[in-house]
């Protein structure tokens, strides 16, 4: 049975926010032609995409669509209520907003995060920006049917909405999620139906999230997608209960560029969990090294029970930790190559031991030429099957041959890419696991 129903204004905002969805494992439906609807469709479902095709015509006209497709949809255990809206506010966002209000009951409230991080909307001060303009000063302003000449988001839903509107500011955010729980209880029992939030990232939306569900007032999201699609992760267990299959990133790299990108990537998975490997284990001896590669090991196999990205990071990425090669010189004639050998071969048989433990991992992410290079070898793998490029210089491809033929695989130099390059890595993967 659904627990999602999306109201979209039109259809390619209802696959878009469909598409967000899926690509968390959820099972998805856009209904194309409501002649031919059978609710008994949807139990097989999470989430329902319908788009109304009103973002151009009356408003009267688009408060009518959205009502009835609302009262249509909604039932007794959906979790989430959203009313997708253009991510430039084009179209009736005040008027669809108070139908699927009045639909769903005097109970709720809307909480509007309009913005889309990956495609530069965002909203600060209350203001909507689109790449750093102002929203009226974008082509949005000349759209010859749904122009829209303010940016200020709380007077857009002001001029369209018949309720009283309320706004969160960036302020207001830097108290946590408490704070703003309260705040919102606040407002909604001051008699605001519409609260609209300032919003830049995903670690303000998922701030957002976190709060509504805190204050356990009832609501309806209403946003161009990344909202609703951060609720929804937030609320429902999709139904398809087969294992999830896993990644394994292995970065070995001290580069200040990988610290970043691997900060940056445990923020914005919230699936992914990370274990240090206490590098200078790895030289210190035989049975040293053994025992940090079981330690690891035995931590990745028990962290999959409840994530699906994990990542062994060397904790050489904080220069507190970086390894003083010299006192081991007397331990490796080979010098500084011998030891760093000896450190991408323990990263690369930590891999294997989780391959071969575990057959939910299908995907790893790699960090750093000669890591891959020793995954490859104790994975004895014949090659790999270049299939695409994530970024430049990170490749994806399958491996030949070898103990696990097939599996997906994303490479990455240490030093390439802006601060995003590994979230956008694994992101990739995981879209490609799940083809």
């Amino acid at each position: 049975m659904p627990q999602c129903i999306v109201v979209a204004d039109d259809l390619t905002g209802a696959n878009a926010t469909g598409v967000l969805l899926k690509k968390m494992n959820y099972q998805t439906y856009t209904v194309m032609n409501s002649e031919r609807l059978e609710l008994a469709l949807f139990d097989s479902c999470d989430c329902v995409m319908y788009p109304t095709d009103s973002r151009g015509v009356s408003s009267s006209l688009a408060y009518n669509r959205v009502y009835n497709v609302t009262n249509l949809l909604k039932k007794d255990g959906v979790k989430v209520y959203a009313k997708r809206i253009d991510s430039t506010m084009r179209g009736n966002v005040g008027s669809e907003t108070d139908a699927i209000l009045d639909a769903l009951g005097d109970d709720y409230i809307a909480i509007a995060a309009p913005c889309f991080p990956a495609s530069g909307r965002i909203v600060i001060g209350g203001y909507m920006l689109v790449k750093g303009l102002p929203l009226h000063k974008t082509e949005v302003a000349l759209d010859p049917k749904t122009p829209v000449t303010v940016s200020d988001v709380k007077q857009i839903f002001e001029q369209q909405s018949k309720y009283p509107v309320g706004s969160i500011l960036m302020n207001d955010m830097m108290n946590g999620k408490h704070y703003l729980a309260d705040r919102m209880k606040e407002m909604a029992a001051d008699g605001c139906r519409i609260i609209v939030t300032d919003c830049v990232t995903q670690e303000d939306l998922d701030l957002i999230a976190d709060a509504v569900i805190t204050s356990q007032l009832k609501f309806v999201a209403v946003d161009p997608g990344v909202f609703t699609a951060t609720i929804a992760r937030k609320l429902i267990a999709p139904a398809d209960k087969k294992e999830k299959k896993k990644i394994l990133a292995v970065v070995g790299s001290v580069n200040p560029v990988t610290r970043q990108q691997m900060e940056e990537l445990w923020l914005s998975q919230r699936t992914a969990y990370n274990i240090f490997a206490a590098t200078k284990r790895f030289l210190e001896s035989k049975e040293e090294r053994e025992a940090e590669i079981t330690r690891i090991t035995d931590e990745v196999l028990e962290a999959s029970r409840a994530f699906d990205i994990i990542t062994v990071t060397g904790d050489g990425i904080y220069p507190e930790n970086r390894i003083d090669f010299k006192q081991y010189e007397n331990r490796f004639p080979g010098g500084v190559d011998d030891m760093t050998g000896t450190i991408n071969d323990s990263f690369a048989e930590i891999a294997h031991r989780v391959f071969a433990m575990h057959k939910g991992f299908k995907g790893i992410y790699s960090s750093g030429g000669d890591i891959t290079v020793s995954v490859c070898r104790r994975f004895q793998t014949a090659g790999l099957c270049l299939l695409d490029e994530v970024l430049p210089l990170a490749a994806y491809g399958q491996f030949l041959k070898g103990d696990f033929e097939g599996v997906h695989i994303i490479t990455k130099g240490g030093m390439v890419g802006e601060s995003d390059a590994a979230n956008r890595c694994i992101t990739y993967l995981k879209e490609k696991l799940y083809m």
